[in-house]
């Protein structure tokens, strides 16, 4: 995207997402910087994140992260946009970087069929419903899941995660006798 990048990443080891991006910010900008006589920062924020529940949302987060730049009218279709892998994943080019993820393998026993299905996906929009879900979870950093995940998530990190009201806590009023 012109202004932002989408990372669908599976982590192999604790903190191997926040040791990339580390990497990111220290080599390829100062890469882009000497390569375009720029100097600074190219990103204003730290990276967001959330955990997502794979057997629900994963191919969902597929399919907004491929169609973000048909959503934005940049191209046509998730093919047409350079720095997509539905280029990998629904026509069959290689790409060195990217790993098939087990959900993806799920979708059919050969790598044709694989495709075929993928591709598939992307016939329908992703749902307001669940845009507005991704959106959310990625703003605030909550997990994308169920009620059951969020709550496995909840037992694991040993407190509520999800939206809590903003400030003090409204005063009940007090019966005057």
């Amino acid at each position: 995207m012109t202004n932002h990048v989408h990372l669908l990443l599976t982590p192999e080891w604790e903190g191997a997402i926040g040791r990339l991006l580390q990497y990111l910010g220290r080599y390829y900008v100062l890469y882009i910087n000497h390569r375009y006589g720029r100097s600074g920062t190219l990103w204003e924020g730290r990276y967001k994140a959330s955990l997502i529940q794979e057997e629900d949302y994963l191919l969902a987060c597929y399919r907004y992260i491929e169609l973000n730049p048909v959503r934005a009218g940049m191209v046509d279709g998730p093919g047409a946009y350079r720095w997509s892998s539905y280029h990998h994943n629904a026509l069959g080019q290689p790409d060195p970087v990217i790993v098939s993820h087990r959900r993806y393998l799920a979708l059919g026993q050969s790598e044709l069929q694989r495709q075929e299905v993928y591709g598939g996906l992307f016939t329908v929009h992703v749902n307001g419903g669940q845009l507005t879900q991704i959106r959310e979870a990625w703003q605030t950093g909550t997990p994308l899941g169920n009620d059951r995940f969020k709550e496995q998530v909840e037992a694991m990190v040993g407190h509520k995660i999800g939206h809590a009201r903003r400030g003090r806590p409204k005063k009940t009023p007090r019966k005057i006798l």
